[in-house]
């Protein structure tokens, strides 16, 4: 009941997302290629953009309440409900019209069977508790004070308080509807909904093995067991390019100029959720300018790129004078943090560089694919990734910092391993002797594979590799259903073993008189009192404090209405055994690693 309640919840947000986005969408001029599901994956994601839209606005005006929340979901469920019916027809008649599919290769078979087998996983992984790094840090804290306010804010006590938190509004949104589980159903949402757009890409522009592939190459790379943004931003990044293209396959004056603008809206909702999709502007620009030049066009495009961002970076801009806060100090000048806030930052991104997933490794190879040359849609998709790679190697080098181009990236990734394999076959079959002209891709490979020893070697190292994979994601699969906790005892022993410093950090919520100041335990302040202070970066940073003398501590603290302090054990040889300390501070509450100290009434 706890999975399929969840589920519910899901499926009627869902519904109303495409109940928005199909009514916009209706609006416009139809695709120049037409697919369905493709088409109805876009409503969603557009549905999901509207919402946060909606939501950003009743929030600046103080409005963002359960009531509200429920009555926009039950508008757009209406809306769904009075055009699924249209919708239907319109399915039948563009399935009529089109061209009898062809049956399913022995390669496509068992390509999807790998996608289904990647795909397991990923279905139980949202109804495991909130227990991941940065969700717990700042993303639902601060999705929960604005559940609890119904308004936006500058909550200075978050580490960054100043970035844009467009689908955080999501999160809020599910916070006061349902659970904190919720919110992990969004960003698989966003997820899911990516993968269906990869899939039908790949069949539109590329066949039914590219499909499977890259969708199963997402599905298996993205992380749907937080609360996290970036596959939001994937998402919005992915739509952008969709309706990019259809835009780039339209006639101007049949209504191709409003594709323009779902791109730029796209763009803006992704912009709106983190900094990082500023990247794509550059590349999308120029794009834009070598096939488009009216000032009309580019006016309708910087309008719709606005709604959704313009607020977070015009109350930047007004407030700190640095749109970008806090990440364009060093031109705008520093605010709440100070230059080593700023140093620390970038050598703590720079400390987590790491190549991304091999599996994407692969679309290095497909320019070498006769996929690349046949379609236009692809070639744009590798420029893309290839920009995307660069622009990410002379940043970050962080492998999450990637994260929305990944879609694309998977996509390609599979029509590169299809070139990969394809050599392997074509070397193998001029090593056995076997005839045959050049090998493009894989299924080529598979339809004049040699009979005999190597074609049932073949056959046995698919089946082993399809039981690797089945084995694997059962694996997955049960670790992940261990984690479900569907009862207050169960959430409860998940969290104490699963989230540092849990204990104190609950014990605190139902205790703390006065402010509370913690101690190296900022990936868990969710669980602890709302709000909470005291973070290595900004102006409760930890060395502003602890490097003082206890006495001077503890003065300092009382005097800002702190009345106790929280940290974890491996602190404790650090702060609590400095002389003086058991003078200024009393153990009030110590369990699984975790310590409460009350500041004593004499500190000041």
């Amino acid at each position: 009941m706890f999975a399929a309640a969840h589920y519910a919840a899901l499926a009627v947000f869902v519904f109303g997302c495409w109940g928005f986005g199909r009514a916009l969408l209706a609006r416009l001029a139809p695709p120049p290629r037409r697919d369905a599901w493709l088409e109805a994956a876009m409503a969603a994601a557009l549905g999901v953009g509207l919402f946060i839209c909606a939501f950003q606005l009743l929030a600046i005006f103080g409005a963002f309440k359960p009531g509200a929340t429920v009555a926009l979901i039950a508008a757009g469920v209406l809306a769904a409900a009075l055009q699924l019916r249209p919708w239907w027809r319109e399915v039948r008649a563009l399935r009529a019209d089109g061209a009898a599919a062809a049956s399913w290769t022995r390669a496509e078979r068992i390509a999807a069977i790998a996608l289904a087998l990647v795909a397991l996983p990923a279905l139980v992984a949202p109804l495991a508790p909130p227990a991941a790094f940065d969700e717990l840090m700042y993303h639902l804290p601060y999705a929960r004070q604005v559940a609890q306010q119904g308004s936006l804010g500058i909550h200075e006590w978050l580490r960054y308080p100043w970035f844009p938190y467009n689908y955080n509004l999501l999160y809020a949104a599910a916070l006061q509807v349902g659970d904190d589980v919720l919110p992990h159903f969004l960003n698989a949402l966003a997820g899911a909904l990516s993968a269906v757009m990869v899939y039908r890409l790949g069949i539109q522009h590329a066949n039914r093995l590219t499909a499977c592939i890259g969708a199963a190459i997402w599905i298996g790379i993205g992380d749907y067991s937080n609360a996290l943004i970036d596959m939001g931003v994937a998402l919005f990044v992915l739509g952008a390019c969709v309706a990019l293209w259809w835009w780039r396959e339209s006639e101007p004056l049949q209504g191709g100029t409003r594709w323009l603008g779902l791109a730029a809206f796209c763009l803006g909702v992704a912009a709106g959720s983190k900094y990082q999709a500023l990247t794509f502007l550059p590349l999308v620009a120029l794009f834009v300018v070598w096939h488009e030049r009216r000032p009309k066009a580019w006016a309708l495009a910087l309008l719709c790129f606005l709604i959704p961002c313009v607020y977070w970076y015009a109350r930047n801009a007004v407030m700190t004078g640095d749109p970008f806060n806090p990440i364009g100090a060093r031109v705008f000048g520093f605010t709440d943090w100070i230059p080593a806030d700023y140093v620390q930052q970038v050598a703590d991104v720079r400390d987590h560089a790491a190549r991304p997933n091999a599996l994407i490794w692969a679309v290095f190879l497909a320019p070498f694919s006769l996929l690349w040359k046949r379609s236009a849609a692809l070639r744009a998709a590798g420029w893309f990734c290839f920009y995307s790679v660069a622009v990410w190697l002379l940043t970050s080098r962080y492998p999450r910092y990637l994260t929305a181009s990944f879609p694309l990236l998977a996509l390609m990734a599979a029509i590169g391993w299809q070139v990969l394999f394809g050599w392997i076959a074509a070397g193998l079959r001029r090593a056995f002797g076997a005839k045959g002209g050049p090998v493009e891709t894989a299924p080529a490979a598979a339809a004049t594979a040699p009979a005999g020893r190597l074609g049932l070697a073949g056959d046995w190292i698919v089946v082993l590799l399809l039981a690797a994979l089945a084995a694997v994601s059962l694996g997955q699969t049960a670790g992940k259903v261990a984690m479900i906790s569907p009862t207050p005892e169960t959430r409860e022993a998940f969290l104490r073993q699963h989230v540092p410093g849990y204990a104190a950090m609950d014990y605190l919520r139902q205790h703390a008189n006065g402010r509370v100041y913690q101690i190296a335990l900022n990936e868990a302040i969710y669980y602890g009192p709302n709000p909470i202070w005291g973070d290595t970066l900004g102006p409760w940073r930890y060395r502003d404090f602890l490097l003082l003398l206890p006495g001077d501590m503890a003065r300092k603290l009382a005097g800002m209405g702190f009345t106790a302090i929280v940290m974890p054990a491996s602190m404790v040889p650090t702060l609590a055994t400095r002389p003086g300390f058991d003078e200024h501070f009393a153990l009030l509450y110590e369990k699984d690693g975790g310590r409460v100290y009350r500041i004593l009434s004499t500190a000041p």
